[in-house]
């Protein structure tokens, strides 16, 4: 039987916080400041100084303002990382992220669209249908979804198709394209239950991609089908090389084989063992594209990929609960940043795995690992490259202490190579099928 607080309780209440010492100092504290000024540790500060013992030059940090295309920043960053060792070109170098946008936002439709026929049968009040509707699509991806647009369309230089209002902006375009989305499924829905024909169907899902497509040109432009580059190395000769697609220019200036690289998570709940790989349920973008897939592993394992990848001169995509223990201006990611635990004499403890399972936690963003200091072999801060632009952290990098790594990152993407031979083997293995809304399901932002 539920029960209320009674007035005994609230008397009682009252009694334990006026025997709490010094609790009216707290209270005017942090009803002044709030509760992150109130629980700050400096000595996190001291402790976060941004000197490593492997530190890549990686040139200037870009900056995705307000959209949630962390994931795309992140992953074209690493390519113009090696860009930039490879080719010169220079430090405020970019390749477009508003051409990848373009095609994830037209693949996303797309894909919402194949799997409102796939459900339709089931009434809109089941799980994965009012999952489907709460989120038709988003600005969101994980690197799997980015390596589909990859081997699709390629890339291009931002010179060639820069930002726009809405690649910098786009809750707008988002809100307007989730309206015709829903929309669109009432009639797929109304199309399937009614019997319609597989060409019926295929043809009016034609007609709305188009109209799709529409929108995205008139938000984003139109993308490139062949371009000319130019530029200046370091050492200010010039080159041009002309009338290039987007696919060549993929091959000839990143030159990944994207099968290489893999997704690596440390996912430690019941439900996902260690050295197995996982996919999930109705995630993805590209119909027939590459499809999502994880490795777990433990901890430890983890950060001994990312370190020799560093090693190795490479950066390392990642990603992470950002908004955790993290100060946005100073750029520190720390578990020592905040004591609110002692601030308000409450125990906030929680395993990794019991944030994942309560909801507590779950990859938010995706950065850029260009750095770890090691001592006697072993990390205590790492170096990230984040893309909110200059104007935060140092130079718009952050710095992470491993403690925080430890409790807060979830992904990290390397190449096959720096994996154990035994962990490649798996790579083979036919994934666990994973629920649509399991937290290694999120989309970094």
């Amino acid at each position: 039987m539920a029960k209320d607080i009674s007035a005994n309780q609230l008397k009682k209440f009252q009694e334990e916080l006026d025997a709490k010492a010094n609790h009216n100092v707290a209270e005017r504290a942090v009803t002044k400041n709030g509760i992150l000024a109130t629980s700050a540790d400096y000595r996190s500060e001291i402790n976060m100084d941004p000197v490593f013992s492997i530190d890549l030059d990686t040139g200037k940090v870009a900056n995705q303002k307000q959209s949630g295309r962390c994931w795309m920043f992140a992953a074209l960053n690493t390519m113009r990382h090696d860009m930039k060792d490879k080719f010169g070109v220079a430090d405020d170098f970019e390749l477009s992220q508003n051409y990848t946008f373009f095609w994830d936002k037209l693949e996303k439709s797309n894909y919402f669209y194949e799997n409102v026929i796939k459900t339709a049968a089931l009434p809109t009040s089941d799980r994965k249908v009012a999952w489907l509707m709460q989120t038709p699509q988003q600005d969101g991806g994980q690197w799997d979804m980015f390596m589909a647009i990859i081997d699709k369309y390629g890339v291009v230089p931002k010179s060639v198709m820069p930002e726009t209002f809405n690649s910098s902006a786009s809750r707008e375009f988002n809100s307007t394209l989730n309206l015709k989305l829903r929309k669109d499924a009432v009639e797929l829905r109304e199309l399937v239950n009614a019997n319609a024909s597989e060409d019926e169907l295929e043809a009016r899902k034609q007609k709305m991609l188009s109209e799709v497509y529409r929108m995205c040109a008139y938000s984003f432009g139109e993308p490139p089908a062949k371009f000319d580059f130019e530029y200046r190395d370091k050492d200010k000769n010039y080159h041009l090389d002309r009338d290039l697609t987007p696919q060549e220019f993929f091959k000839k200036y990143v030159g990944w084989n994207t099968e290489d690289y893999v997704s690596v998570i440390n996912a430690p709940t019941e439900d996902k063992p260690y050295n197995h790989m996982y996919t999930i349920e109705m995630l993805g973008n590209v119909i027939g594209g590459r499809e999502v897939r994880h490795l777990n592993v433990d901890m430890d394992t983890f950060r001994k990929i990312a370190i020799k990848q560093l090693e190795a001169g490479e950066s390392v995509w990642f990603g992470s609960d950002v908004g955790q223990s993290s100060d946005r201006k100073k750029g520190i990611m720390d578990t020592e940043l905040y004591h609110n635990d002692e601030l308000f004499d409450v125990d906030f403890s929680m395993s990794k795995a019991e944030r994942l399972d309560y909801c507590e936690s779950l990859m938010t963003h995706a950065m850029v690992l260009t750095g770890v200091n090691l001592v006697d072999g072993k990390p205590d801060k790492w170096k990230v490259e984040n893309s909110w632009g200059d104007q935060v952290g140092t130079d718009g990098f952050f710095v992470m202490s491993d403690s925080w790594m430890e409790e807060y990152c979830y992904q990290v993407v390397v190449n096959k190579k720096f994996l154990p031979k035994e962990l490649q083997e798996i790579l083979k293995e036919e994934p666990k099928v994973l629920a649509p809304w399991d937290p290694m399901g999120s989309l970094a932002k």
